[in-house]
């Protein structure tokens, strides 16, 4: 095993697999040639995701053998999802640094001392990888860029490659997140809001090998709601009425102008009970008033539950100051 020096940082390296039995004997080797060149102290952790295929049987041969680095493997019994997979890899990380990237062989373990560089030299947090150019066929490539610019537009954190697998964090990052559903393609976002300073490198990419894509075109719906998520609780979690005022205000507003057009109509030609726009002015102003009503009932619990939090600490230190 290679010697861990003053400068050498541990490197846990976390790798969730799903159905890449064939790709997992070769990206270890790959790891063990990169580790062995550089004189990296490093775990490798992977976590299988609920496979079908005998990844589960080839993760346990692996750990069994005999490398140059402490190999862990985590089953799930079922799938549930990269998220997952990645918050339970940081729990077992014991790293300096934390390396994540993909089963598939797409990404190259080569370009681990060029993240490894850019963390220590640039004083960041957390670097993303780049995929360039990337070997991905067309339609992922177009959505890819689609998702990159709205989400960068929406968040104002511009990244050429938000959702890319390949990343290095300093440790005390990885242990601050909270993944859940799909949030692991917005971590990025995640860990600038938490305060921690993001990076980006070019990394190689490389075609698959092996098996097939697990992503489709089911990711475009998921992918919006989860922007939608991640707005939410990284700009307006402690103002909702920002956000669900807003809403109101906006549909009030065309129900309001609906309701004049109606009175001049009214006005004019006489009855207008029989219009269907009667009744969606109606309703309109009734949605908005009730979406203000859930901004403001947010507000009352947040500016409570801050009351609350604010007391229990002037308390806590009342007692510390008692004791002594």
């Amino acid at each position: 095993m290679s010697t861990k020096t003053h400068n050498t940082p541990h490197l846990s390296i976390v790798i969730p697999a799903y159905n890449e039995a064939e790709s997992l004997p070769v990206l270890l080797e790959q790891i063990e040639l990169t580790l062995k060149t550089y004189a990296y102290d490093a775990e490798v952790i992977f976590i299988n995701d609920g496979s079908t295929d005998n990844t589960p049987e080839v993760l346990d041969a692996l750990a069994a053998s005999v490398a140059l680095f402490p190999i862990k493997v985590i089953h799930f019994k079922r799938n549930q999802g990269k998220a997952e997979a990645l918050t339970a890899g940081f729990a077992a990380a014991t790293g300096d640094i934390v390396i994540t990237m993909d089963a598939d062989l797409q990404d190259d373990p080569g370009e681990i001392p060029k993240l490894l560089d850019a963390l220590h030299n640039g004083g960041y947090d957390v670097i993303s990888g780049w995929k360039f150019p990337r070997k991905d066929p067309f339609e992922k490539r177009a959505f890819s860029f689609i998702f990159n610019n709205v989400t960068a537009w929406c968040t104002g954190v511009k990244l050429h490659d938000m959702n890319c697998g390949f990343k290095a964090y300093r440790t005390e990052v990885v242990k601050e997140l909270h993944l859940y559903g799909d949030l692991h393609r917005y971590i990025p976002i995640l860990v600038h809001q938490a305060g921690y300073r993001i990076g980006e490198v070019k990394v190689k990419h490389h075609p698959r090998r092996f098996g097939v894509s697990k992503y489709g075109l089911k990711r475009i719906p998921k992918g919006f709601f989860d922007l939608l998520t991640v707005l939410f609780i990284t700009k307006y979690l402690k103002r909702p009425l920002h956000v669900f005022g807003m809403m109101g205000a906006i549909v009030t507003f065309i129900g309001v102008l609906i309701g004049i057009y109606l009175a001049f109509v009214w006005f004019i030609e006489g009855g207008v009970g029989f219009r269907p726009l009667l009744m969606m002015s109606v309703l309109m102003v009734i949605l908005g008033v009730q979406f203000f009503s859930i901004g403001l009932l947010g507000e009352l619990i947040i500016s409570y539950m801050s009351r609350l939090e604010r007391k229990s600490g002037i308390e806590k230190k009342d007692s510390k100051h008692t004791s002594k």
